[in-house]
């Protein structure tokens, strides 16, 4: 079979998908994309840009849906330089969310398209306005309602959709979901799974960290308060205090996936570690950055408790990579984590901003004999 995916970031959502497709020898897989350095044996990568309009910057409401229009339309013409050059793909399978397969159907009217629907945005009970510390704005249901022209028009032009929870798939209009399944990509539990033997390295303190060592880890694509970051640095220092073995471990980056920036040009973790100063012991308090997929599975593989907080948003693949390597997750009780995580069976549960809450389930699990190996065998 012919199969078309379309991500601005090869490969995206559809990593595992994509391998297993392009290992069979029948089958030719392209993907449009936007540039980047990721490449995948068997996979042909077509790289479109998107030009920018040299006239003055539309509204701050339809800035998202200009880049998606203009997304569209240079897929658009990727789809028709490959519909020339004799590919006509059996399927497109394209991510929704940047406009990307808006016009795939003014090509192949007749190719079944399959979309990637990731969140439908609100301005109540969802993300927006979940944090006191970050209000949410008077004009947030204007301008949601404006982001979500992109979720509708890709909604209209797709003959089926996709979501990865069943809380995702629930913020969906009712008369629109009825055509959108719930299924997520999945994580590798090949690679993500325990190792006993498992350790890292901290060089600066020429240090071996293993699992018979107290380590507390916290994983993001970026240190923000959407991951509950905020939150977790201002529990550390009860948590140093109780805990005089342990050692934290947190991986991700300095920049912002979601949200609001820090103020003042700042970033979180600058911004935190000076308002928290000497409670924060950075040689117990171990920043890795953005680290390479083993060593981000090493770090799993060694942790005593992992901490999964997030505002009710999109859930992340860290939590499930964790849950495959065994973690005793203790997560915040927002959705849809609460979807995948049960309290006492596979991980433990916490409001969000208990501070105090999470220190005692980290107690909890670091004084249980065993670091409470059953509900990691569940998880």
């Amino acid at each position: 079979m012919r199969f078309l995916f379309i991500h601005q970031n090869f490969p995206g959502q559809y990593q595992h998908v994509v391998r297993h497709l392009a290992d069979q020898a029948d089958n030719r897989v392209v993907f449009i994309t936007q540039g980047n350095d990721n490449e995948m044996v068997g996979v042909t990568k077509v790289v479109y840009s998107t030009p920018r309009s040299a006239a003055g910057a539309p509204h701050l409401f339809v800035r998202e849906f200009d880049d998606a229009i203009r997304n569209g339309l240079a897929v658009l013409e990727a789809c028709r330089v490959l519909d020339a050059q004799g590919f006509r793909p059996d399927i497109v399978i394209g991510h929704n969310g940047w406009g990307e397969i808006l016009f795939v159907k003014d090509i192949w009217p007749d190719v079944p398209l399959l979309g990637y629907f990731e969140f439908f945005y609100k301005a109540i009970g969802t993300d927006v306005g979940f944090d006191p510390e970050f209000p949410s704005h008077s004009s947030d249901g204007s301008r949601l309602r404006v982001k979500n022209s992109i979720n509708l028009l890709g909604l209209d032009v797709v003959d089926w959709g996709q979501t990865p929870t069943k809380w995702q798939w629930d913020q969906y209009p009712a008369e629109r979901r009825e055509h959108v399944s719930v299924m997520h990509e999945g994580v590798d539990t090949d690679k993500a799974k325990p190792d006993p033997d498992a350790w890292i390295g901290i060089a600066r303190l020429g240090l071996q960290l293993t699992r018979q060592d107290e380590i507390i880890t916290y994983v993001s694509r970026n240190l923000e308060p959407y991951r509950g970051f905020h939150i977790f640095m201002r529990t550390i220092p009860e948590i140093l205090k109780r805990r005089p073995n342990a050692r934290i471990i947190l991986i991700g980056g300095d920049e912002v996936s979601y949200g609001r920036p820090a103020p003042d040009g700042m970033k979180y973790r600058a911004l935190l570690l000076q308002q928290l100063g000497e409670g924060i012991d950075l040689d117990r308090v171990h920043f890795l950055g953005r680290v390479p997929h083993r060593m981000f599975l090493n770090v799993l593989q060694i942790s005593s408790v992992h901490l999964y907080l997030t505002y009710p948003f999109v859930l992340s693949w860290s939590f499930l990579e964790a849950m495959s390597a065994g973690c005793l997750v203790v997560g915040s009780s927002t959705p849809s984590v609460t979807e995948v995580l049960r309290d006492g069976e596979n991980g433990l549960l916490v409001d969000f901003f208990d501070q105090k809450g999470i220190a005692d389930r980290i107690d909890e699990v670091l004084d249980h004999p065993d670091r409470m190996q059953a509900l990691r065998d569940n998880a």
